[in-house]
């Protein structure tokens, strides 16, 4: 895909970068982190009519994991769902979000994990971040009983830092 292109010019400022988490989605004392990798994908929204108003909603994440040296090291899907590439995943629930670039890019967040599938590197991830957010805003076009029920793709890059006890 195109979009894997830029992970060359992305990769050195996440290595290099030391990634400072807010206190308001920092995980809490007793977790320390485990893994870090970059998100390339899309968020999914579809165009719904909720209480007499139509809006874009949030449906799902579509995006490859990669780690420091750009290698594809899982995926994160509907659930929310992060899977590692030897099978082990993990389903999330959003605890605490922080709009840092509003307008520009989707909100930070702390995760909490709230089911664990098989043995392997996200068997005892107990807390996500999403980090450094660029796009992935709903999308801009409109929303109406013309667009009733269809979806949209919209780009979005991430770090995610996971978070296992002492």
């Amino acid at each position: 895909m195109k979009r894997y292109f830029f992970l060359s010019l992305l990769l050195p400022l996440v290595a290099s970068a030391d990634i400072v988490v807010p206190e308001a989605i920092r995980a809490p004392v007793g977790q320390v982190a485990k893994l870090t990798v970059h998100a390339i994908g899309d968020q999914i929204y579809q165009c719904v009519l909720h209480d007499n108003s139509y809006a874009w909603q949030t449906q799902a994440p579509d995006a490859k994991l990669f780690d420091m040296q750009g290698q594809v090291v899982g995926n994160h899907y509907s659930g929310p769902v992060w899977e590692y590439k030897e099978g082990s995943r993990i389903v999330g629930r959003v605890v605490s979000k922080l709009d840092v670039d509003l307008g520009s890019s989707i909100p930070w967040l702390l995760v909490e994990v709230i089911a664990h599938h098989g043995a392997g590197m996200f068997s005892d991830i107990n807390f996500i971040n999403r980090v450094n957010t660029q796009g992935g805003l709903s999308p801009s076009s409109s929303c109406n009983a013309n667009h009733l029920g269809s979806e949209k793709r919209i780009n979005y890059t991430a770090d995610y830092i996971f978070y296992s006890a002492r």
